[in-house]
């Protein structure tokens, strides 16, 4: 398992990686979700790494 953790806001950025934060569960600055550790999600917090961080659990 790993927690993503939203660190910056999402206004400026493209529509896709604003779709990236929601469909990770991700609605606010400091909001942490637990996900399985699955190369999807690798690849889904590879696109938002700048507004995000990962702890592994």
């Amino acid at each position: 398992m790993i927690k993503v953790k939203q660190i910056k806001s999402k206004i400026a950025c493209k529509p896709d990686q604003v779709k990236i934060l929601e469909a990770l569960g991700l609605r606010r600055i400091n909001q942490v979700k637990e996900h399985d550790d699955t190369p999807v999600i690798r690849g889904m917090i590879y696109k938002v790494r700048h507004l995000v961080e990962v702890t592994e659990s």
